[in-house]
Formats: structure tokens, C-alpha cells, sequence
């Protein structure tokens, strides 16, 4: 890893993510026939993209079944116990309806109401992952969001993993089709004659979802644009440099545009992760993927002492972020910009990745400067109440209307003056 001394301002940022021209005409392109043929621009795209030939897309009670076999009990257990954490967290963030009513009468408040219907995309195809089914839907079942309906990329057997498989029915979901893509995002968000459309559509894919889910957002809502993973270690000299390099490793795994960095103050702990990650790289499976990260989009920055350093995380605002200092509890304050905030030697990102409860759906690009981590309130939507009284009225009303006239909007102000005549 390239080792380097703070200049200037640092970023994670990486324009790839915005897509090429030629993407985005392809995204439309498939929106469009999506729209226009339903069922059938599905089974053409899957095929061309997937290789898989579908006269049926919806997963059946027999598959999910049958998933069950090819899963270890070891293992079954491992995501049952991750669930119940994933769900006791999100319980903690519901949030309840009010109402507040005032000295002269006036009633206000907020109404709190859950989506109807809420699409799902977890990447399928050469790499599955069960968890991000659990991240995505379990806060929207904990909202009491009405219907889950979820789409993952066949294999070109025309299956989904017997993972994501088991790890849908685990969580009662009853509406699973095998679709992915860019056709996907276009099938839940204007429907087709086989799957229905959604409110919101939420989970990470390719670029061609992501380009896909910024091209339909407005006729449905969307989570985020997620981009490439990226993992920031902010470790002070009595960090354990083996630790480091293999959670920047956990990281660089994920994507050649993965982004793994380290900031210190400590040149010694530079130079030894920097050894350590070189040899860890060379025992990984996923070794080329890996490396190209680390390459690329890897890097250890050496700052003068450990306050320019949280400054360093602050410009970086990473997705995940591990704080290997002395007292990390100590400096949680100080850190201002960040998806998710691990703190400790023993809180290594996959604990949060998989298990511990907080969602990992979480904010990239460095847009963790102002978005915050999937959660309940992503899927409900709030509605304010105002239950004026008489007395209110008589007292407040020539100041609205007023206002009204500040504005130049005539039909208001009448509005209100209108009931203080009589």
C-alpha cells in the first residue's frame, strides 16, 4: 500500500460511480422496454444478461423448501441469531405517532404511517448475499410495512442460492421473483403483468441498478445511490498492525473499486501495516479483486499527530469506519462524519456486517456528511396534523392573514378572514 504524508485534502470520492454516457443510454434503454413490453422485456433481459431462459419468475413454496438442504444447521442458526439482533436493534429506532394539544384548544401533531410496499434488490448471480436481505427487510418488517416484495439475479440455471433462498423464507417473505438488473429496478417501479410495482425500492446491485434506481427515483422513492465499499482505520501507535490489514482486506475483497485507508500518526504502524497487508493479500482467495483495491483505491496517511488525523476522517466521511486508538470511546465525539463507527479491537467490520444489529446499508461517496444508515424511518412517512381551535383563530388570524399579504396571496388571507367575520 502507498504510503504518504498529508498535504492536502483527502477523499474517497471516485467518479465511476456516476456511470458512463454509454451506461446510462443502456439503463434507459432498458427502462424504457421494460414499460412499454412487461413480462416479456423480463424473460429477454434475463436471458441476455443473466442466461437464464424463465417462463416463471416467482420463487416457489417448493424452491424454498428445498433451499433447506443445502444449508448447514451450524449455519441456519448462525443467521437466526443474526436476525433476532438485526430486529432488537431496529425495534429500538420505532418511532410513535403524537399529539400536543395547546392552552386554547389547538391540537397539533405527527402521524406516523408505514409504506405500503417496499421492493428489495439483493445482488444474486456469481455473488449472493443472504444478509443483505436481512439489513433491508427487516427494519421495513419492523415498520409494519404491508407487502415485501423482492428480486435477485438468477444463475443461469434459472435458481437463486440456497442462502438468499432460506434466508427470504426465514423472514416470511411471500412475493420473490428471479429477476435482477437494471430491468429489475424498472419492473418494481412501474410494474409489470407478473410483478407488481412498489413505493420505494431499496438494496445495493451493480452500476446498472444503481444508474437504474437514480433514473426511476421520483415515480418511487429510493434509499440510495450505493457506491463501492470503503473502509477508513483511524489506529494510534498501540494498534495491532495484523488486525489492520486484515480488516482493510475485509474490505478490499468486496470490489476492485472497494476502498480500504488507513490514518495515523504513527510512521512505525504505517510502514508495519503496510507489510502486514502484502502478506495477508497473498493467502486470500479473492487475491486479484483484493489487490486491484488495494492498488487503486488503497492508502496510508501519516498526519502529524492524531487530531489531524480525526480531521482526515471527518474530510473522508467513510461508509464504515474503526477507531483502534488507546480510548476510542474517548474520540466517538469528535467524529462527525461516518456510516457506521466501530469502536475497539474486537469490533472488527464484519461484526457489523453480518451480526451485531446495526444496518449496514450504509452511506458512501462520502455522502455520510449529511445520510445516515438504513433504518425504520426509511420506510415510513410522516404526516403532520392541525386541529385549529376558535379561540386560536380569533387570536392569530390577522397576523396570518397578514403573512398571506406579505406574499401577495390574496385567496389566503380571505380564507382566514372569511371565518373571522363571522
Amino acid at each position: 500500500m502507498r504510503i504518504e504524508k498529508v498535504t492536502e485534502k483527502v477523499s474517497l470520492k471516485r467518479s465511476i460511480e456516476q456511470g458512463t454516457a454509454d451506461q446510462q443510454k443502456v439503463v434507459t434503454a432498458i427502462i424504457d422496454q421494460v414499460r412499454n413490453e412487461g413480462d416479456d422485456a423480463i424473460r429477454f433481459f434475463t436471458e441476455k444478461f443473466d442466461g437464464a431462459t424463465l417462463s416463471n419468475f416467482k420463487v416457489t413454496k417448493e424452491e424454498l423448501e428445498a433451499a433447506y438442504a443445502h444449508i448447514d444447521d451450524t449455519v441456519l442458526a448462525a443467521l437466526r441469531c443474526a436476525m433476532a439482533n438485526i430486529r432488537r436493534f431496529h425495534e429500538r429506532q420505532k418511532r410513535q405517532s403524537w399529539l400536543a394539544t395547546e392552552e386554547d384548544g389547538t391540537i397539533l401533531g405527527q402521524k406516523i404511517t408505514p409504506l405500503d410496499s417496499v421492493g428489495v434488490y439483493v445482488p444474486g448471480g456469481t455473488a449472493a448475499y443472504p444478509s443483505s436481505i436481512l439489513m433491508n427487510v427487516i427494519p421495513a418488517q419492523v415498520a409494519e410495512v404491508k407487502k415485501i416484495v423482492m428480486v435477485s439475479p438468477p444463475g443461469k440455471d434459472g435458481t437463486l442460492s440456497a442462502g438468499v433462498l432460506v434466508a427470504a423464507n426465514e423472514l416470511g417473505i411471500e412475493h420473490i421473483y428471479k429477476v435482477g438488473g437494471a430491468q429489475a429496478v424498472a419492473a418494481l417501479a412501474y410494474g409489470t403483468e407478473t410483478i407488481p410495482t412498489v413505493d420505494k425500492i431499496v438494496g445495493p446491485g451493480n452500476i446498472y441498478v444503481a444508474l437504474a434506481k437514480r433514473a426511476v427515483f421520483g415515480d418511487v422513492a429510493i434509499d440510495m445511490i450505493a457506491g463501492p465499499s470503503e473502509i477508513v482505520v483511524l489506529a494510534d501507535e498501540g494498534a495491532n498492525p495484523r488486525y489492520i490489514a486484515a480488516d482493510l482486506l475485509s474490505q478490499a475483497e468486496h470490489d476492485a473499486l472497494a476502498s480500504a485507508v488507513l490514518v495515523t500518526p504513527s510512521q512505525q504502524l504505517a510502514e508495519e501495516v503496510g507489510v502486514e497487508v502484502e502478506k495477508q493479500l497473498e493467502l486470500l482467495p479473492r487475491k486479484a479483486i483484493a489487490k486491484a483495491s488495494i492498488q487503486d483505491y488503497g492508502a496510508i496517511y501519516v498526519t502529524r499527530d492524531l487530531e489531524e488525523a480525526i480531521d482526515v476522517v471527518n474530510e473522508l466521511a467513510p461508509e464504515h469506519l474503526e477507531v483502534l486508538t488507546n480510548e476510542p470511546m474517548q474520540l466517538l465525539g469528535k467524529i462527525r462524519h461516518a456510516g457506521a463507527i466501530f469502536l475497539g479491537p474486537y469490533s472488527s467490520e464484519p461484526v457489523g456486517d453480518y451480526f451485531a444489529g446495526p444496518n449496514h446499508v450504509l452511506p458512501t461517496n462520502g455522502t455520510a456528511r449529511f445520510s445516515s444508515p438504513l433504518n425504520v424511518d426509511d420506510f415510513t412517512k410522516k404526516s403532520s396534523i392541525i386541529s385549529y381551535s376558535k379561540a386560536a383563530l380569533i387570536a392569530n388570524g390577522e397576523k396570518i392573514a397578514a403573512l398571506a399579504r406579505l406574499e401577495g396571496l390574496e385567496a389566503h388571507a380571505r380564507a382566514v378572514e372569511v371565518r373571522l367575520k363571522d
